[in-house]
């Protein structure tokens, strides 16, 4: 079935069928089509919706309602994900799964309400305290919020951690045809970690606080293990116009979607361009991209900000080729005809 939807309220239909149990938030431009829309879906399917008294508060009440088995939710944009930080380390120590979706705005402070996509250090690097990562996805369009956001909750609870959506306020924003064509999900398994009554069992216990000697050393050395074999199996992107091609375009969310029609434009002019889209930025696609660079092949970072992803790139690439950056921050929107300059520029360039 297909609706017309805005790409926020796609999401929560994503996750509503994925068998969203309790949301938790608090309103903020541009993503305040998620707390509106789910104040009214989550009480005719007879689930929870609560607008905490602040983001700290909300992403607490995820925490504890996640523990209890209870898919659980989250949504902010930017400065409001900021506050968020504490309680999805304290999520990620203690191994909780849930979802957290960001529907970036400029920055940084409270900025303004343009879309932007400045948070990317922010989610991919562990935002809060400590040594641990979150899956990070990224969609590019309303149909990708949708099915994004049924997929989080697969693989939070497959992995046992937090997931987060990195959106951006114009995907956020805009209205698509969006194929609703994932089953609805009701039933759980119980798990051995739940906290939901211990009757006729014995007492489990799920903390961060991890005192004794060597305790707290091991679960880290746990946790890499886990962040491991997430890196190796969990990796997604999407390659576009790769055949022949002399300059990689590596963008995400809605700068991906400006870069396919640059680089269009581009191959029906004389410029062997490509695109690389990480669908997942964390874990990045880093052995995709290495695989991929070589002296003769360029690569250009396009960002709607002043260069995140651009460092993740250049890792990947390891001097093997010249990596190029372009990009605009504080809700300035990059268009087709300027990445399509900068990649003719860059065809002609030997030294980037």
């Amino acid at each position: 079935m297909k609706k017309l939807l805005k790409g926020n309220v796609a999401l929560c239909e994503g996750a509503v069928a994925a068998g969203l149990g309790s949301y938790f938030g608090y309103p903020i431009t541009p993503q305040n089509e998620i707390p509106s829309y789910l104040s009214r879906r989550m009480l005719e399917l007879g689930k929870v919706f609560v607008q905490a008294e602040s983001e700290i508060a909300a992403a607490n009440m995820v925490l504890g309602a996640a523990v209890t088995g209870v898919r659980a939710m989250t949504s902010s944009s930017s400065p409001g994900i900021s506050l968020k930080q504490e309680a999805i380390s304290y999520m990620a120590g203690m191994q909780v799964p849930a979802l957290i979706v960001n529907v970036q705005r400029g920055g940084p402070g409270l900025g303004n309400i343009s879309g932007s996509q400045s948070d990317y250090f922010q989610a991919v690097k562990g935002g809060g305290h400590g040594d641990y990562k979150v899956i990070v996805l990224s969609p590019n369009s309303a149909q990708e919020m949708y099915e994004m956001a049924y997929d989080a909750f697969d693989l939070a609870e497959k992995y046992r951690t937090p997931v987060i959506i990195l959106a951006d306020g114009i995907i956020g924003q805009m209205m698509e045809p969006v194929d609703l064509n994932r089953y609805e999900k009701k039933d759980f398994v119980d798990q051995d970690w739940w906290l939901n009554g211990a009757k006729g069992r014995e007492p489990r216990s799920i903390k961060s606080l991890l005192m004794k000697d060597g305790v707290l050393e091991q679960h880290n050395v746990e946790l890499q293990k886990k962040y491991q074999t997430i890196s190796e199996n969990e990796v997604e992107c999407e390659l576009y116009m790769m055949e022949n091609v002399d300059i990689v375009v590596v963008a995400y969310g809605i700068s991906s979607r400006i870069a396919k029609s640059a680089v269009k434009y581009a191959r029906k002019n004389g410029v062997n361009a490509g695109l690389l889209r990480p669908k997942t930025l964390w874990p990045f696609p880093s052995k995709i991209i290495n695989s991929l660079a070589k002296p003769n092949l360029k690569f250009l970072v396009v960002e709607m900000n002043h260069g995140q992803m651009v460092e993740d790139v250049k890792l990947a690439v390891n001097g093997k080729s010249a990596v190029r950056f372009f990009g605009k921050a504080g809700g300035g929107l990059i268009t087709e005809h300027e990445i399509f300059e900068k990649l003719k520029k860059d065809q002609k360039s030997d030294i980037l």
